[in-house]
């Protein structure tokens, strides 16, 4: 009998050592933690830290422990007591990315969404439809996001709302300890970005900015490229989103009956209701999303600062025109927008009309300008451009499943280990990239050169341009600071 206990225990010690030995992905990093803690827990006694035989017989541990090490052998969803319980999360913002969010975060799993906000009724309402089918569960339902933060056992929050209401939310949700993954750009103004910033710190809460496009492999394999010395020493980069606007209906009118307007508008001006306005289009309106760059172009900043290694840029130079969409929006068609980090330049350029880029399959991505080779980067492709006469071109094909869904993994990870290395867009990093559109577009508003202090988060010797650091908030809503 001696020695079948013996047998026994040098087996479980081979399988605790072959969990903590297996070779995982990212992805069942959370497997691989909860199986540890089952061990530890469930056949570890806590006084004595030795083996509990009583709780299991050898054949019934063998069989046990044999699916589990099949199922991490192969990377099958083999899952422990610990990862039965469900992380409670939250949702304020049902519109289209909202939801995107939320059905990436019940694909990942390990989630049950008790909690969901918005000031259109139908958006709220048929998002719980949604949700209570793929869940099984309908979450509660509130109007005022206030509420929602109140909800008990909320432990985490998915903000999905327009810019101008991120800080607000944001905050208020630090305030109440829960850990955000917050939808870019982080805020309106430059000034809201750096009180999150602060109360982030404060609250120690674990913080995702969902720049998703960090996750791209095409963009990690132009990383590998250029640190490998592929491109020599990158000088200039362009990056370009050009694509045929189709405007939205700009006439004044009634909002939607499910609609109350005066909340959606907040603490940005309260305009007339347009549709070219509203859900999903309020992009490339000035009041509330600021335009193509700081919407859609503020990825490829993201991206460019993340694959070089950047900070903020020192200068920004911007000039553009809204020639062909003036009436229907009210940010620029066409931009140029320079930014000049320390290390090099880059290029921002945008039309909204016309051709875009003379080669199609270049109207949206990253050039990068190398001493040795050109690199330009999409979406799902890599072309390395040798320098020289006649260099042959090399196109590689990158794909990049479920991208979204990789950027929210990380996140629920990060929540559940309570570990921000886990993290692969902090607050603080969001802030640069959001900060450098919103400096580029005062740029543009301005007409005028703006010179960046980085260290100081101010801006130097400009006046006008240091007015559009915080915009003044409507009504009874206060600014925080």
């Amino acid at each position: 009998m001696d020695d079948e206990n013996s047998e026994f225990n040098d087996c479980k010690m081979r399988f605790i050592v072959m969990i903590v030995d297996v070779n995982y992905s990212s992805d069942n990093s959370n497997l691989r933690r909860d199986i540890i803690q089952l061990k530890t827990k469930k056949y570890v006694s806590e006084s004595s830290k030795t083996i509990n035989y009583k709780k299991m017989e050898r054949r019934s541990f063998i069989q046990k422990t044999a699916v589990g090490s099949v199922a991490l052998a192969a990377g099958l969803p083999y899952k422990s007591a610990a990862q039965t319980r469900r992380l409670k999360i939250g949702l304020i913002g049902c519109g289209w990315y909202g939801m995107v969010d939320i059905n990436a975060a019940l694909k990942v799993g390990g989630v049950e969404v008790i909690a969901l906000c918005d000031v259109d009724s139908e958006h709220l309402k048929s998002s719980a439809d949604e949700i209570e089918k793929l869940q099984g569960s309908r979450p509660k339902e509130f109007k005022h996001y206030q509420e929602l933060l109140d909800v008990k056992g909320l432990e985490a929050l998915f903000i999905g709302t327009p810019p101008h209401w991120h800080a607000l939310q944001f905050i208020a949700a630090c305030k109440k300890g829960l850990d955000i993954y917050c939808e870019k750009p982080i805020c309106y103004d430059v000034s809201e970005g750096i009180a999150m910033m602060k109360a982030a710190e404060s609250a120690g809460n674990i913080v995702q900015i969902g720049f998703q496009r960090r996750q791209n492999n095409a963009f990690k394999k132009t990383k590998e490229l250029i640190e490998n010395g592929t491109t020599g020493k990158i000088h200039h980069v362009a990056a370009q989103i050009h694509f045929r606007l189709t405007p939205a209906d700009s006439t004044i009118q009634a909002p939607p009956a499910s609609l109350d307007w005066e909340e959606w508008c907040g603490p940005a001006p309260k305009l007339d209701y347009r549709p070219s306005i509203g859900h999903k289009t309020w992009r490339l309106e000035k009041a509330y999303g600021n335009g193509h760059l700081v919407d859609w172009g503020i990825h490829h900043i993201d991206i460019v600062r993340k694959t070089l290694n950047l900070g903020m840029p020192v200068s920004f130079s911007t000039s553009g025109d809204l020639n062909v969409f003036k009436g229907k929006i009210t940010t620029p068609d066409t931009l140029n927008a320079t930014m000049n980090f320390e290390q090099c330049s880059l290029i921002w350029q945008h039309r909204l009309w016309g051709t875009g880029d003379i080669n199609e399959k270049f109207n949206n991505g990253v050039f990068f300008y190398g001493e040795k080779a050109t690199l330009f980067t999409s979406e799902n492709k890599v072309i390395i451009i040798p320098a020289g006469i006649n260099q042959k071109q090399e196109e590689i094909d990158i794909l990049t499943p479920d991208i979204r869904e990789k950027h929210v993994a990380d996140f629920l990870n990060a929540v559940k280990a309570k570990d921000k290395s886990l993290l692969s867009c902090t607050i603080q990093d969001a802030f640069q990239s959001t900060a450098s559109v919103q400096l580029a577009m005062s740029s543009y508003y301005t007409k005028s050169e703006i010179k960046w202090d980085a260290a100081k988060r101010v801006i130097i010797d400009n006046k006008e341009a240091s007015k559009l650091l915080a915009r003044p908030y409507r009504d009874n809503y206060k600014r925080p600071s």
